[in-house]
């Protein structure tokens, strides 16, 4: 049976959704993910069919295929998506991701899982901004069978960045690109260590 990457539904409500960023920049424990239902029969029919291509499977995120692919009446699915209110931000612990039939995961704890795998943290597993778009600001919401702190989308901004897409030609790329970001940090790292040893020196054991 083929295993689906980005399908999952809602814990409470069991609502069948597409995970289109399974985590955000600077927000690890919650995800933009799209309800299929009640979507007109032609923007569902396309969405479907792209998350179970080749080309959705392979990306890291499914908001890099939506944001390559357009819906019937030619709009890029990934900005469609936004201006209708279909991308809904919730916890990764209110996700299940369910790849095949009878098997599931809680998002959070498969991210755990990709970081542990990658070697880094949760708070790094997100597509970082780069560019000039824009990312919507989301307004509060309380749907009905979900939790409080779920919010929608909205079509009202553009003030805060969308991750774009981050490809690489193969894992020697992916690979030494890690690396420099594991590099910058570790300077980082060893900056905020010298400043700290100025403020408040660390006390030798006798």
């Amino acid at each position: 049976m083929q295993s689906l990457k980005h399908v999952g539904r809602m814990r409470i409500s069991n609502k069948k959704v597409l995970v289109a960023y399974r985590t955000l920049p600077g927000d690890a424990y919650n995800a933009l993910v799209i309800q299929t239902e009640n979507m007109p029969d032609d923007m569902h029919n396309a969405i479907i069919n792209l998350v179970e291509s080749p080309a959705a499977q392979e990306a890291y995120e499914f908001a890099e295929a939506l944001d390559r692919t357009q819906f019937p009446d030619g709009s890029r699915m990934l900005p469609n998506l936004h201006v209708t209110g279909r991308l809904i931000k919730v916890p990764t612990d209110q996700v299940e991701m369910t790849p095949t039939i009878g098997v599931s995961i809680l998002l959070s704890e498969l991210n755990q899982l990709i970081a542990e795998q990658r070697g880094v943290a949760v708070n790094d597993l997100s597509l970082q901004p780069q560019g000039t778009e824009k990312m919507p600001v989301v307004k509060e919401t309380a749907p009905v069978a979900e939790k409080a702190d779920t919010v929608k989308t909205t079509s009202a901004s553009v003030n805060e960045t969308v991750p774009e897409v981050t490809t690489f030609d193969n894992a020697e790329s992916e690979a030494k690109h890690y690396r420099s970001q594991a590099d910058k940090l570790a300077k980082q790292a060893a900056e905020f260590r010298r400043k700290a040893e100025e403020l408040v020196p660390t006390k030798k054991a006798k």
